[in-house]
């Protein structure tokens, strides 16, 4: 199959917007303002802290020896090179992946950057990707969604996307893909992933994001306003914070400020964790709803700015919903009232299921044993006659060309899937899932910017969009994250 590089949507960032009157985690020049505008310690002191949950984290791996987060940060899997996805792959010091985790589950330490989750776990799942070690080869991204699926991940975050054109692709989402995504959502994961970072105008197609069943994010800064880099798509479901954040770098003493949709992204899910830690009873169904009817800003259809709201993780906790319905267990769970990403895959999930019971179904043994259909005589070998041996050698060498036809035949296949694994049948979009449209180039935007202690902001207007390369994402290079 042929697939954009993965994207990084990660950052860009210059500085953190000014201190605010009540203290939040983090550097002075970059303070994590969500801390405050979700009153996140109460929601923790009311014992929701993720605790429980388990985060997928699709990405360049995560460094798990970083003291911030030891102990949080499980044995995952590394499908680029071997390993357990414990070593961050990215070049680069920024180590999005680590970046992405702190943002989520990483303890007070350097520059008292604090996770919004500190009670859940990192399953990390280290694919190739732009800017890695290994970004020459496939990103593998249906096998890492099945990875975590069949690893009871119950969040799986992706903060990452992939450009799609139409000249070259024939859906916005791969049959590989979607398929791997609905397995996904049947065992129960809530698959959260990056709308991406070519706003305001390029506006890129870009998959995950675009998927079926996935809560696609975009980002906004403190003022709650999307963000100039925030793509604008109709497919998009939420925004939240992704302006001016700060996170530990995937090497020692190292941190950044950055802005993204990744990192947009990684606050959804660990916002989705606390969620779930309040209600373990709900499914993940039950916990989109739930996300999704306390929005900010609340709207009954999506915008291509804003999806239908902002992200208010304490609203998601505390609000009361007139019906929340318990685990269902169904292919579509039935907690999905309201829930419009789970409205528009639900008919999918149910015709794909519906096709491979089909497939699998196999005819009842007859109730007895069916009688003789007639009779037969043992009789003698057949002389080997010049037309009997014609007729062997002739076999014979038929049989040969076959078996070589079949070595040949499977290896081409084995070669195909390698570069366009195989999927089910093709499943047609979900309404309100757009066509492709013609789209430009991976979009650029200003750098990380490293934090040190006390620093106070660089001096000079911020950069605007295109002012610069985005050094862990959104490069004119094969996949990045976001």
């Amino acid at each position: 199959m042929r697939r954009a590089a993965l994207l990084v949507a990660a950052a860009a960032l210059v500085v953190g917007p000014a201190p605010r009157a009540v203290a939040a985690p983090g550097p002075s020049n970059a303070p994590q303002y969500w801390f405050d505008d979700w009153r996140v310690q109460s929601l923790w002191d009311s014992g929701a802290r993720g605790q429980g949950i388990t985060i997928a984290e699709i990405d360049t791996g995560v460094n798990a020896d970083l003291p911030e987060l030891k102990g949080r940060v499980l044995a995952g899997t590394d499908l680029g090179q071997s390993g357990n996805g414990q070593v961050d792959r990215e070049i680069d010091g920024f180590g999005h992946g680590t970046a992405m985790a702190s943002i989520m589950v990483a303890r007070p330490g350097l520059l008292d950057i604090t996770g919004l989750a500190p009670g859940a776990k990192i399953l990390p799942i280290a694919v190739p990707l732009t800017g890695t070690t290994d970004s020459e080869r496939p990103d593998k991204l249906p096998e890492a969604i099945r990875y975590a699926a069949d690893h009871h991940a119950k969040i799986i975050n992706m903060s990452l996307g992939g450009k799609r054109v139409p000249k070259q692709d024939s859906e916005p989402c791969s049959n590989e893909e979607q398929s791997a995504i609905y397995y996904a959502i049947r065992k129960g994961a809530l698959v959260i992933a990056s709308v991406g970072n070519t706003g305001p105008t390029a506006n890129t197609v870009e998959d995950p994001g675009v998927c079926l069943g996935v809560i696609s994010v975009g980002a906004v800064n403190a003022a709650g306003k999307v963000a100039q880099f925030s793509s604008r798509e109709p497919y998009l479901t939420l925004v939240a914070p992704g302006v001016g954040v700060p996170s530990l770098g995937r090497e020692p003493g190292t941190a950044y400020s950055g802005d993204g949709t990744s990192q947009a992204t990684a606050l959804t899910s660990a916002a989705a964790a606390l969620v779930w830690s309040a209600h373990p009873k709900l499914d993940a169904g039950g916990v989109a709803a739930r996300i999704l009817a306390t929005l900010d800003g609340r709207r009954t259809t999506a915008s291509r700015l804003y999806g239908f709201g902002r992200l208010n993780a304490y609203r998601a906790v505390t609000g009361r919903l007139p019906a929340e319905t318990a685990p269902s267990g169904a292919s579509a769970p039935a907690s999905s009232t309201g829930n419009p990403v789970y409205e528009a895959a639900g008919p999918f999930i149910s015709r794909a299921d519906a096709l491979r019971k089909v497939s699998v179904d196999r005819p009842k043994p007859a109730a007895k044993p069916i009688g003789s259909t007639g009779s037969f005589e043992v009789g003698t070998h057949p002389r080997l006659t010049p037309e009997v041996i014609t007729g062997i050698a002739l076999a014979a060498a038929g049989a040969l060309l076959l078996l070589i036809l079949l070595g040949f035949g499977v290896r081409g296949r084995h070669r195909r899937r390698r570069l366009t694994p195989a999927g089910p049948p093709p499943i047609p979009e979900a309404a309100g899932r757009p066509a492709i449209a013609p789209a430009a180039g991976w979009a650029t935007h200003p750098g990380n910017v490293a934090l040190q202690p006390d620093a106070s902001p660089p001096p000079g207007p911020r950069p605007g969009p295109g002012a610069g390369p985005r050094p862990s994402g959104d490069r004119p290079r094969p996949r990045p994250h976001l």
